[in-house]
């Protein structure tokens, strides 16, 4: 497939071209803790120095894939409030959201874990539309690993090859009561993979005698020398 096939384009209405930050490729947006965290550290439990997650690829390259959606502007939390201040060009061609964040009635979560009849759920509006090639969806989901933010958002799936001139807004769990602080503009709150949409089946079977050395003898591999699945198997 060429490379104009796998693009995804996102596109805002006018007015706020320039003014809406971008959503970024996900390794543009690492957070400040992943880049001065140590790719070793030191391990109590061997007493020597081993390796950190950020040294583990499949960590690392969850977090650096697909695109991550940002925040609109900055948004302050106090005590369980919610403001901003975000000006935005009067009138338009196109109807969409003037504020960062909006709510959902906690009936909507009815019978989910998520359920609390005293607290709403919050929802990150999005001003981009996003269309994706023909046979792929987008998976949306909370920022892969991000367990430092306050919020976790709702994983859901749309078909943006279909459905590319809607919005997409974010519904999330506020699980940090106790957060009060500023939420800063551009902070991820989805990221977005794209999905080929194809019929799977699963079947089972137990290991041949070739697929049990294969197994061995990878598995050797991996734990006797550092690298390996990086250096053979990572794509």
């Amino acid at each position: 497939m060429s490379e104009q096939e796998m693009t995804l384009t996102f596109r805002c209405p006018r007015e706020l071209d320039g003014i809406a930050p971008p959503p970024v490729p996900a390794g543009l947006g690492l957070p400040a803790w992943f880049k001065a965290m140590p790719q070793q550290a030191f391990n109590a439990s061997l007493a020597k120095e081993t390796d950190t997650v950020k040294r583990c690829p499949p960590f690392v390259d969850a977090m650096t894939s697909g695109f991550l959606i940002p925040l609109l502007c900055d948004v302050k939390v106090e005590n369980g409030e919610f403001s901003w201040d975000y000006e935005l060009p009067p009138g338009g061609s196109v109807g969409f959201v003037r504020s960062p964040i909006g709510f959902h009635d906690p009936s909507q979560v009815t019978g989910t874990p998520l359920f609390d009849a005293d607290r709403f759920m919050i929802k990150f509006h999005n001003v981009w539309t996003i269309e994706a090639p023909a046979g792929f969806s987008l998976l949306f989901t909370h920022p892969v690993n991000r367990f430092d933010l306050p919020f976790t958002t709702i994983t859901g799936m749309v078909d943006c090859d279909l459905y590319h001139d809607g919005w997409i807004h974010f519904p999330a769990f506020w699980h940090d009561a106790d957060f009060n602080g500023v939420l800063p503009k551009g902070t991820p709150v989805a990221q977005c993979f794209p999905i080929k949409r194809d019929k799977w089946s699963a079947r089972t079977a137990a290991f041949t005698d070739e697929e049990t050395q294969r197994v061995h003898d990878t598995t050797n591999a991996v734990y006797g020398e550092r690298g390996v699945y990086r250096r053979q198997f990572r794509a």
